[in-house]
């Protein structure tokens, strides 16, 4: 499986009607929705389509014709992403009619092509899941989480406060858990305490 860190837009015209394709991370998905929404008041249509590996590793699949012919436009940007092997991943196509309708199979291929271009400019990395692990970090010792989740690029975390310190929600692949394992556990005597440890934890916990 592969999958993306960035977002990746195309650009195509058939038929006068205007395509404009955003492929984005499964994280931005509902930000960047919003945002289109936005930007693009006058457009016909905000067609989409998502996929992602849940944390029973299922693959979970949605998609949305918005108003376009059922079937000939969410379903085949899904069966497009589907072809690429993209997980945790979605794909916007803004349309702007221009007066001539496609019919059902120009649609197919229409949407279809608008996210295939978009793949094509992508730099496609390969899908490692992610697993979640809930720890609490006194107020004394925040800071050193920080430069940790700084200094190793992390940036899929929650925090919640409260008098003590943080309560903490992070997602980590097994590398990167490995390397916070070792560095968090010796602060347990000053106060972290690991609250649910990812499935793979036992692999540098014993």
């Amino acid at each position: 499986m592969q999958t993306i860190s960035e977002i990746y837009t195309a650009k195509s015209e058939i038929k006068k009607s205007t395509f404009l394709s955003y492929l984005v991370p499964l994280s931005e998905f509902k930000t960047v929705h919003e945002r289109l929404k936005t930007e693009h008041p006058k457009a016909v249509h905000i067609v989409w389509a998502y996929r992602e590996l849940n944390k029973y590793n299922q693959i979970v699949e949605n998609q949305s014709d918005d108003g376009e012919p059922k079937g000939t436009s969410g379903a085949p940007s899904l069966n497009a992403l589907r072809g690429a092997n993209l997980i945790n991943a979605g794909v916007f196509i803004v349309r702007y009619f221009g007066g001539i309708k496609l019919g059902t199979g120009g649609l197919v291929r229409a949407y279809s092509s608008a996210v295939n271009l978009a793949i094509n400019e992508a730099k496609l990395e390969n899908f490692e899941q992610k697993s979640e692990c809930l720890f609490f970090v006194p107020f004394a010792l925040i800071s050193r989480f920080d430069h940790f989740f700084e200094k190793e690029n992390l940036s899929e975390f929650e925090r919640e406060f409260n008098e003590l310190g943080a309560a903490w929600s992070a997602k980590f692949k097994e590398d990167e858990f490995k390397k916070f394992y070792e560095f968090a556990n010796v602060f347990e005597i000053e106060g972290v305490k690991f609250l649910a440890l990812p499935i793979f934890a036992n692999k540098f916990t014993r």
